[in-house]
């Protein structure tokens, strides 16, 4: 019998000793962990570019777009997007799974086409690529203290502000990440 547990549904957040570019002060949210690995999307790290842009770079017609950010969702497949959104049953893309309890993760156009037009989810959190780790990495990343982890809370996710996410992560844990070194061990 194995002892593993499940991040699914849970945010990673970065420890202040993570030095990767990808994952330095990021905070992720964990869409499928199992025993052959994980996939996260880093929700904290906005681009240089907004919705509008990507519709337009997408050659998508923007007749009431949907405003906000789009996000460096990790180093994998950072040519594709995945949209994060709060699950309504009246809502039916091409391509959703239902990732945890009231949240979808959809990676299909028709999503990108409804938004454009003011008629996609209300709470959305777009990004590019996304974060990878093969069988047993991100257990052993967390036994090596990269990462903190504890459940997702949705309002974190769609109604903190990007640049406050990783904080209010944080402080879900009664953790004050500034106060960590940013050096780490074992006892």
């Amino acid at each position: 019998m194995s002892d593993f547990s499940s991040l699914r549904g849970h945010f990673l957040l970065a420890m202040p000793h993570m030095q990767d570019p990808f994952f330095a002060q990021s905070l992720s949210y964990i869409c499928e962990h199992d025993d052959e690995g994980a996939m996260g999307v880093i929700i904290n790290q906005p681009l240089d570019f907004d919705l509008p842009a990507l519709f337009r770079h997408l050659d998508i017609e923007a007749t009431d777009p949907t405003q906000g950010a789009v996000y460096g969702g990790g180093p994998v497949a950072r040519e594709r997007g995945f949209i994060l959104h709060r699950h309504q049953d009246d809502e039916h893309w091409a391509s959703t799974v239902s990732i945890g309890p009231g949240i979808d993760l959809t990676s299909s156009m028709d999503i990108l086409d409804a938004m454009a037009n003011g008629e996609g989810p209300a709470h959305v959190v777009v990004a590019l690529g996304y974060a990878g780790w093969g069988a047993g990495q991100l257990d052993a990343e967390i036994l090596r203290n990269d990462w903190l982890s504890c459940p997702a809370d949705l309002d974190i996710l769609f109604a903190t502000p990007a640049e406050h996410r990783l904080k209010a992560a944080a402080a879900s844990l009664g953790i004050d990440l500034s106060l960590l070194t940013a050096h780490s061990g074992t006892a």
